[in-house]
């Protein structure tokens, strides 16, 4: 099973943004810092969880993947497969299909202390803008 820490970072709502993906599989780890442009902080979490799970559908293919997250809006939508925000829809969707290519895919809210490296890979990619 892997476990993904994912982080999206926003300077500013909206403003240059990036995303963090740290990925622990057994003693391997990988981490990944994106830039993604002028986004919301929001768009930002949903975008760092849509390209952590495009780098493991290309990675890892089959195997389990455990989603952590820092952000509450994310988990629980995609725990309830819903936002009451339409703007995030499309994201949503995209999250749920690219989830829909693992034999498991979880996704789990953890405090921002427990999300330090992805948040760390997040920042730095803003600066990377």
């Amino acid at each position: 099973m892997l476990e993904v820490y994912v982080d999206g970072s926003s300077k500013g709502d909206p403003g240059p943004s990036g995303v963090g993906i740290y990925i622990k599989n057994g003693k391997d780890h990988h981490t990944y810092s994106i830039p993604i442009g002028i986004t919301s902080n929001h768009e930002a979490e949903f975008t760092a969880l849509i390209k952590a799970l495009e780098i493991c559908k290309e990675m890892f293919p089959e195997e389990i993947i455990s989603v952590r997250s820092d952000s509450k809006l994310v988990v629980d939508c995609i725990e309830h497969s819903s936002t009451k925000q339409d703007r995030f829809l499309p994201l949503l969707r995209e999250a749920e299909q690219l989830g829909n290519h693992f034999p498991f895919f979880f996704i789990k809210w953890i405090p921002d202390k427990q999300n330090k490296k992805a948040d760390e890979l997040a920042r730095a990619a803003i600066h990377a803008n």
